[in-house]
């Protein structure tokens, strides 16, 4: 019964991007829909970006001072330890698993809400492809801004943690910056940017899904919303699983 369930939202999904992923009717109109949803999907969420990474970044710094760190460990480790989790996992997978929670709800819910009043049937019976007008200015549109997110989200966890070294005085600033600059891996900041690619696609496209496919009111919109963050956060998590083996 699972499994023919699963199939059947798989065959679904697999036929809604289809009719997503095809040549707007309207080239000029999808720009202005691709810089709106860029706007409202990415850049209204650097703000929440910004915050919690510059506080997860001060907190790791401090947990690997205070917890880790002895005398048998150079003093630049917290600083090293912060960066690489900054950019191996938080900045990309973590960050996507918030984000999912703010912009896949926000996209379930007003895709959703459009199929319940009926604003979908009147696109179709106008001639227009509904699946390409909104849901391709979406994915697009996330998956461009994303890579600007973790960026903002790698230098804002590092600021976070000179912080506890100026007003703290957890660790001094000389060895938190020896840490920083302690054998670094440029791949590994390339890598959480192809990773948030993959999870900016699966948010932006399986929310669009559950919004999409909603049946009947206000409720049924809810509770779309609330599947579309679940199925969005299991399936960043299985797909970081194998996209961290597949990289490194």
């Amino acid at each position: 019964m699972i499994i023919h369930k699963f199939l059947t939202h798989f065959g679904r999904y697999l036929q809604l991007m289809g009719r997503t992923f095809s040549r707007p009717e309207r080239m000029r109109m999808f720009f202005k829909q691709y810089v709106k949803e860029m706007a409202q999907l990415g850049v209204d969420s650097i703000g929440i970006v910004l915050l919690i990474s510059f506080f997860i970044g001060a907190v790791i710094c401090i947990q690997i001072k205070l917890n880790i760190q002895s005398a048998w460990m150079p003093l630049w480790v917290s600083g090293y330890v912060t960066r690489e989790i900054m950019l191996l996992e938080f900045s990309s997978s973590i960050m996507c698993l918030i984000l999912s929670g703010k912009v896949g709800s926000n996209i379930a819910s007003e895709i959703g809400t459009m199929r319940t009043t009926q604003q979908i049937d009147a696109l179709e019976i106008m001639g227009v492809n509904p699946a390409s007008y909104l849901i391709l200015p979406k994915v697009l549109g996330l998956i461009t801004i994303m890579p600007l997110l973790v960026i903002f989200s790698t230098v804002s966890g590092i600021i976070g943690a000179y912080a506890t070294a100026y007003i703290g005085h957890i660790i001094t600033a000389t060895d938190l910056t020896s840490g920083m600059q302690h054998d670094f891996t440029a791949w590994f900041f390339w890598m959480g940017v192809i990773k948030s690619l993959f999870f900016a696609f699966i948010i932006s496209s399986v929310s669009s899904y559950y919004g999409y496919s909603v049946e009947g009111g206000s409720v049924e919109v809810g509770k779309a919303s609330t599947n579309a963050v679940v199925s969005c956060s299991m399936l960043i998590l299985f797909s970081d699983l194998f996209l961290t083996q597949l990289l490194s």
